[in-house]
């Protein structure tokens, strides 16, 4: 174990901006032809598994998305579980538990720590429409282990109702891969890959999909350049509607599937999105309290209006570094630091076909913090009320630690400072206002003393009203 803010042994010291030598990995052959039935994005796990096998069921292509059945929540150990997938017509419900303890795990607090990795068979887009995706682990739930309290088991029932489903996620590859076939007759090299909350693990049912257009060549692609052109081609597709082109400094194409709600956030090259899903889908399967954790601080941020960067706050993204960046600095974690551990397997300049094949010998993490869900949100909470110090500290969860905050215009003059694990920017430069800063301090200052007081999740969010609103959004 080592204290919060400590350094831990044999860490490896990057801070003035070194990387690690290259990677050794040896090149992999990938099935760019899709001979066998494969997707975009693929994480199945051989052997001894921490994330069980899926089998997936492709879709027809249509423009319609298929219905969703009316919720019909049942009860199982006095819990409700909810809706679609848990219908035996449908696919099994996911299930989550960790690993069977095996020889060569190492226990959370060792000198290198360890993690469960996963298949190395991510296969870049075809040209042919095969969709073929990923879903959550399919094994008994022993989430109660951690619901010790009415509190825990609020936050397990809010994630068991609002987690994204098997069939959302083949649904959103699906219309990826129409996409991708259409896109080919602008751009022949053109790859679309589904990243984002969809397919780290992360997302909600209501959670839009994030694409990734990568074009390779000797030509420089101008992203506004492109997306303008797409905008324009958008126009003559029958399934897409609503297009809006945003010029901002990650330049996206909003649009919508038509006939749905299904709303897709486009972008050219920028292929730091497919690096940063697979080590958040690393983190987010690293231990069963994650995901949970997570949705539950985004629904909570989000139902407090500090989870919108447009708007000068906290985007999901900076909220998922700040709830790791907690959880790794425990006196004992829950999480390592996977990039300082095995900086091989996510080495920054990796080919982005290798990059799936990085964390897949990653051995796994068995950590000794017990927590349940409530005590970690409360923890997290009074993290960032009262113990962080946003003045002189930079989130890094690439560190596993709260770094000192230097002179340098990365940090200067800057309210909140959250590195990026691979870029290491600041995904905190929205929050520029001063009432913006205050509004989020005040919200987990607020938020803390609330649960608290009364250690029930409705003190923060209406548990139940954001559950049929996810619900409701979902069947639409």
């Amino acid at each position: 174990m080592f204290p919060r803010n400590a350094v831990p042994r044999q860490r490896l010291d990057y801070r003035e901006g070194l990387y690690p030598p290259p990677p050794t990995l040896v090149p992999r052959c990938y099935d760019y032809n899709h001979q066998r039935l494969a997707g975009v994005n693929n994480f199945s796990v051989p052997g001894l598994q921490r994330f069980p096998p899926y089998e997936w069921k492709p879709r027809p292509l249509s423009p319609v998305r298929p219905s969703v059945p009316p919720h019909t929540p049942t009860r199982t150990n006095g819990r409700k579980r909810q809706n679609e997938d848990y219908s035996p017509h449908v696919v099994k419900r996911q299930r989550l538990d960790p690993p069977p303890r095996v020889p060569g795990q190492v226990v959370a607090g060792s000198s290198r720590s360890s993690f469960a990795g996963f298949d190395s068979s991510y296969h870049s887009p075809s040209t042919r429409i095969q969709p073929q995706v990923t879903a959550a682990p399919k094994r008994p739930n022993i989430l109660q282990a951690y619901t010790k309290d009415k509190l825990s088991d609020q936050m397990v029932e809010m994630f068991e109702a609002c987690q994204q489903q098997t069939s959302d996620l083949a649904w959103k590859e699906t219309c990826r891969a129409r996409l991708q076939k259409d896109i080919q007759s602008v751009y022949a090299v053109a790859r679309l890959y589904l990243t984002g909350s969809s397919m780290n693990g992360l997302g909600c049912r209501s959670s839009d999909a994030d694409l990734c257009l990568v074009l390779t060549g000797n030509k420089r692609h101008d992203p506004i350049q492109v997306l303008s052109v797409l905008q324009r081609f958008f126009r003559s597709l029958s399934y897409v509607e609503k297009t809006q082109l945003i010029k901002a400094k990650v330049p996206i194409l909003k649009f919508r599937e038509k006939g749905s709600d299904l709303e897709f956030d486009l972008n050219i090259n920028n292929t730091v999105g497919i690096r940063n899903t697979f080590l958040l889908r690393s983190y987010a399967y690293a231990d069963l309290r994650i995901r949970p954790m997570i949705l539950v601080v985004k629904k909570w941020a989000r139902h407090n209006q500090i989870n919108d960067a447009s708007k000068g706050t906290l985007s999901s993204y900076t909220l998922v570094l700040m709830v790791l960046h907690y959880l790794q600095t425990l006196k004992e974690p829950v999480l390592p630091s996977l990039q300082r551990d095995y900086p091989e397997c996510f080495y920054h300049l990796m080919d982005i076909n290798m990059v799936p094949d990085g964390p897949k010998h990653i051995p796994p993490y068995i950590s000794t913090n017990q927590s349940s869900l409530g005590e970690l949100l409360l923890g997290f909470l009074k993290y960032y009320a009262t113990d962080f110090r946003w003045d002189k500290q930079v989130i890094s969860i690439r560190e596993a630690t709260a770094l000192p905050k230097n002179n340098s215009h990365m940090w200067r003059n800057k309210y909140i400072c959250v590195e990026e694990p691979f870029e290491r920017n600041n995904v905190a430069r929205a929050v520029h206002e001063q009432i913006k800063f205050d509004a989020i301090k005040a919200e987990f200052a607020t938020s803390c003393r609330s649960l608290q007081d009364r250690k029930d999740l409705n003190s923060i969010l209406p548990v139940r009203a954001i559950i049929n609103e996810e619900i409701r959004g979902s069947s639409n």
